[in-house]
This record gives structure tokens, C-alpha cells and sequence, in this order.
């Protein structure tokens, strides 16, 4: 098991099953949160809480969206290391432009491949099993 840790903000279950599941498999801790909000929350208030290495943030969430928790994220100086993916089903031009400003370093459109998600990880974060 890595220590890489990544964090999933998707207010799909489904969604965040499918990737808990494979990355969890290519051997990556992960946590998952329904909302940005109670994702900031925890990652505020829980003292022992990881710092994600990457969070992977699906843009259309309830009470805040995921460009605001970008934003949240990379204002803290605690995350300044902390890779951001959005998620999507919207692909243009604009959707892109918005998250790379709001700090999102990649972006993956809706409906993923699973191969698709674990291969941007790593290439972030390097593969957490060394072969």
C-alpha cells in the first residue's frame, strides 16, 4: 500500500465507488467526500487529518462547486502541494479554462474509463507499487 493519498469530492456514490475501487486496487489510499464542503471541513478541523497528494473534484457538486473548493484549496498553504483533477461531464473550452485558473493542474470528462482516472494519477503522483 502507498502513502500517496487521494481524495475524491463526487456527490455521485457511484461515481466515488468506481474510483475508490481502482485506485484503491493500483494501490492508493483514498478517501471520499459527498460535498466541498464537508471535504474543507474535515480537512480543517481533523488535526491528524493527511494532506491529499491529489484530489480528484468533480465540478457540479451541492452548496459549493468545484471550482470555489479549487479555489479554497490552493489559498491554504497547506495544499500548495496538492495536485487538483477535475471531473466533469462538460468539456469545453471554457470548463477547462475555469479550472485550470481556479488551480486544477488536469482535467477528466464524464464517463471516465477507470484505466483513464488511474493512469492520470499517476502520472501525477508516480505509481504507489513499486514493480
Amino acid at each position: 500500500m502507498s502513502n500517496k493519498l487521494v481524495m475524491v469530492i463526487d456527490d455521485s456514490a457511484t461515481v466515488r465507488k468506481i474510483i475508490e475501487t481502482c485506485l484503491g486496487r493500483a494501490g492508493f489510499q483514498v478517501c471520499s467526500f459527498n460535498d466541498g464542503v464537508d471535504a474543507m471541513r474535515w480537512l480543517t478541523t481533523n488535526s491528524d487529518a493527511q494532506v491529499p497528494d491529489l484530489v480528484l473534484l468533480d465540478i457540479g457538486l451541492p452548496k459549493v462547486d468545484g471550482y470555489e473548493v479549487a479555489r479554497r484549496l490552493k489559498n491554504k498553504p497547506q495544499f500548495a502541494n496538492t495536485v487538483i483533477v477535475m471531473l466533469s461531464r462538460r468539456d469545453g473550452v471554457i470548463d477547462r479554462l475555469k479550472g485550470r485558473l481556479a488551480g486544477a493542474k488536469d482535467y477528466i470528462t464524464k464517463p471516465f474509463k477507470t484505466q483513464e482516472v488511474v493512469a492520470i494519477v499517476e502520472s501525477h503522483l508516480g505509481s504507489p507499487i513499486s514493480k
